[in-house]
């Protein structure tokens, strides 16, 4: 609550929070919009491989070229304005520079530049959280021992979802079940960057004109993003995910805490303390009205009857018992809100979510029969989606996680709906991203929990 009054305090010791943003694609533009209006805070660098796409966003959101125009990254500490860089490494190893924020959207990219600033003793704020949930755990871990902040980015779903999570046990409840909102049918599952438009309720040519890319938004539909969002969700808050992954139960915001509670009690959760996608259509295709399509949630249960009485009195909406309730945020702004981890993690060395164990995996799964030989084209493709597994279960089967599942060739046959396995592709082992991922698999398989894989 006192984030603002500490920028304040930061901007009159003429002390500012120092920015360095690597990707400047659509959620750093949003939230460098917000930048010029943030008090005490400076963005002393922007690097991009494509540096003519990150001005035309700077230009699209409004930034003047004065303020983007220095030469040198020393040059924008001196004068208090920005400097575009192709060079990442200088940008992140800059003495200035306190935070560095991850937005390129490449997993293993993502991975490399993590591990960059938390050798340089910088602050991370990951938004690229393809990366988080595929090595998420170990890179939170290194940041820890190297007396730095890795965090989820705020304005993205799982850390909304971790805010809510923490509120709750804050504030005495015991939660249930918590995740995202989500348009689902089962046949989205196979659907491609070729069917997308029809499927998310656009035309080509409106997509066209609103500069929608198909495979991103490809990647949300078809049920890859809410996999690896429900991974760092599940890794960060200890929440896990059912034996079989996300159900995407049809569901309206009166019916969370009816719905989100326990087969054994009426519900349709495996088990309490669950993390799980609730979907805006029913199954004939029709949309629910008052759904949370771009939503988060949260059900929680009183610990006693006094407290069921106080959601009665104050209107809650509860399950038959009256004992399970929730709580939900409909909306969320991306990269608006970034700079509420920024300041979290510069002011209060604190994470706005980060992982505490390996409990969820983000795993390829074939959306077609594929054949030796043919070459996986990863998130939003037209070979695999994402699908959410415990940790456990993900290591038991061997699962390649989906943020390696690009531009790597089939050594033998895959089934349509089947799991992806590391004995199925040829990958190469000597790759730093791939070694560190093995490193966190084998330095945290006997830390997963069993209860989520029986």
């Amino acid at each position: 609550m006192n984030l603002h009054k500490k920028l304040v305090q930061r901007a009159a010791e003429n002390r500012p929070v120092r920015v360095g943003v690597i990707g400047c694609g659509k959620f750093a533009s949003m939230y460098l919009a917000q930048a010029p209006t943030t008090p005490g805070l400076h963005i002393v660098g922007i690097a991009d491989m494509a540096p003519s796409r990150a001005i035309e966003n700077l230009r699209r959101i409004g930034w003047e070229p004065a303020r983007y125009g220095a030469k040198s990254l020393g040059e924008a500490v001196d004068k208090g304005t920005t400097c575009l860089t192709e060079d990442v490494r200088a940008l992140v190893q800059h003495p200035a520079v306190d935070v560095i924020i991850e937005s390129t959207g490449h997993p293993p990219a993502g991975v490399r530049h993590a591990l960059l600033a938390i050798a340089a003793k910088k602050h991370v704020v990951m938004v690229t959280v393809e990366a988080d949930a595929f090595c998420g755990p170990l890179l939170a871990r290194r940041a820890a021992e190297a007396g730095v902040i890795y965090s989820l980015a705020y304005g993205d779903q799982p850390a909304l979802i971790c805010d809510l999570v923490d509120w709750a046990r804050a504030a005495g409840f015991s939660v249930a079940a918590a995740g995202r909102g989500h348009k689902w049918l089962p046949k989205f599952a196979q659907s491609t960057p070729d069917t997308v438009w029809d499927n998310w309720g656009l035309s080509a040519e409106q997509a066209r004109i609103g500069g929608m890319n198909p495979r991103m938004f490809n990647s949300f539909l078809d049920g890859t993003k809410p996999a690896i969002e429900s991974t760092a969700v599940a890794n960060a808050t200890g929440l896990t995910p059912a034996p079989d992954g996300l159900a995407y139960p049809p569901c309206a915001t009166p019916d969370l805490a009816t719905i989100m509670r326990p087969r054994a009690e009426g519900g349709m959760l495996d088990h309490k303390g669950q993390v799980e996608v609730v979907s805006s259509l029913r199954p004939d295709g029709s949309e629910i009205a008052d759904n949370l399509r771009w939503g988060v949630w949260v059900v929680f249960e009183a610990p006693n009857d006094y407290a069921a009485r106080c959601f009665r009195e104050y209107g809650l909406a509860t399950d038959s018992t009256g004992r399970y309730a929730s709580m939900y945020k409909r909306w969320h702004l991306i990269g608006l809100e970034l700079g509420i981890s920024v300041a979290a993690v510069a002011l209060r060395g604190e994470p706005t979510g980060a992982a505490t164990g390996f409990r969820a995996d983000a795993v390829a799964m074939a959306k077609r029969d594929m054949n030796q030989g043919d070459v996986l084209d990863g998130e939003g493709g037209y070979t695999v989606s994402g699908k959410l597994l415990p940790a456990r279960k993900s290591l038991a089967l061997g699962a390649l996680p989906i943020g390696l599942a690009h531009n790597v060739t089939l050594k033998r046959p895959v089934k349509t709906g089947a799991v992806v396995t590391w004995q199925d592709v040829a990958i190469d082992e000597t790759d730093d991203v791939v070694r560190f991922r093995r490193e966190m698999e084998r330095a945290f398989a006997v830390e997963t929990p069993r209860k989520a894989a029986e």
